[in-house]
């Protein structure tokens, strides 16, 4: 006989499929942007406060929450074969108030960021177009999908960016630095999924290339990706970010490593956290910056 859900697992569900601990990162990151990349940290107090970064950091939240919401209705069947215990849709909210639920955090999302400015209600709603298209469509073919998810990654702080002038080139500098990262991640990610999405007709690079064509890819994306952030540090003329970047070598090297031995759904599920732990300490470095 099937249980009944109790209110306690639909609330556990929902919090599940909305990843609550993915949002919180993305509020941590930009309020950690705000207070100690932009500035001024003298005035801590004014900045947590501040209806903007408020309003831009639950518009952002909100809009990451649909996009999670959305992904997970159209992944029913391929996250039944690659993460079975982790499927929320369908066994703790139905279709139907999942698909109503993205659609009022959109609109609310989109319509905090309208109260900021028209340029990040203009994001903000680019933001909702590649979520959807991305889940319907771009997540099942090579490369592109894990751009999109790469690409919005960079514009959770490419909207600060835009709202805020002060030390723009160095926002701009981390949100290539999240971009790049997460999409070392997706691709992984990927290489970990490839048998649920080969099951249902996916065409991501590890299908289409090969476990061993797609390492050596990400080995070029890497080549590219390092000294890109030492030259971008050079170009800011900012001792500080080359140090903390020779202080990620060692993360990155290790993940190198450990990609050429990689060759489990397990390995590259640790893989996929080791990338989450660099771009960890690349945020955290802001408080270093700022002092």
């Amino acid at each position: 006989m099937k249980r009944r859900l109790t209110i306690k697992d639909i609330s556990l569900g929902f919090m599940r499929l909305i990843r609550w601990p993915n949002l919180l990162m993305i509020a941590l990151t930009q309020y950690m942007t705000r207070l100690f990349l932009i500035g001024p940290i003298g005035d801590w107090k004014s900045i947590l406060l501040e209806k903007e970064i408020f309003l831009i950091t639950l518009s952002t939240v909100l809009v990451a929450a649909a996009g999670y919401v959305i992904n997970d209705y159209f992944d029913i069947k391929i996250d039944l074969i690659n993460k079975p215990d982790r499927v929320i849709i369908g066994r703790y909210l139905k279709r139907r108030v999942a698909i109503t639920t993205h659609q009022v955090f959109n609109i609310l999302g989109c319509g905090l960021g309208l109260l900021v400015n028209k340029w990040v209600f203009l994001l903000s709603v680019l933001s909702v177009t590649l979520l959807w298209v991305y889940a319907s469509y771009f997540k099942k073919r090579p490369f592109i999908g894990n751009f999109i998810v790469a690409l919005l990654t960079g514009l959770s702080l490419i909207i600060l960016a835009v709202y805020y002038p002060q030390n723009r080139s160095l926002v701009i500098l981390y949100a290539l630095f999240a971009f790049g990262i997460s999409l070392i991640r997706e691709i992984i990610k990927d290489m970990e999924d490839v048998r649920g999405d080969a099951s249902h007709g996916c065409q991501t690079l590890p299908i289409i290339w090969g476990i061993r064509r797609t390492k050596v890819f990400l080995y070029g994306l890497i080549a590219i990706f390092v000294p890109s952030l030492f030259l971008a540090a050079h170009w800011l003329q900012n001792s500080q970010l080359t140090w903390m970047f020779v202080g990620l070598l060692g993360l990155i090297g290790w993940l190198v490593y450990r990609l050429t031995r990689a060759d489990t759904k397990k390995e590259f599920g640790s893989l996929s956290s080791l990338c989450k732990l660099v771009m960890l300490i690349g945020m955290l470095s802001m408080i270093w910056l700022a002092y």
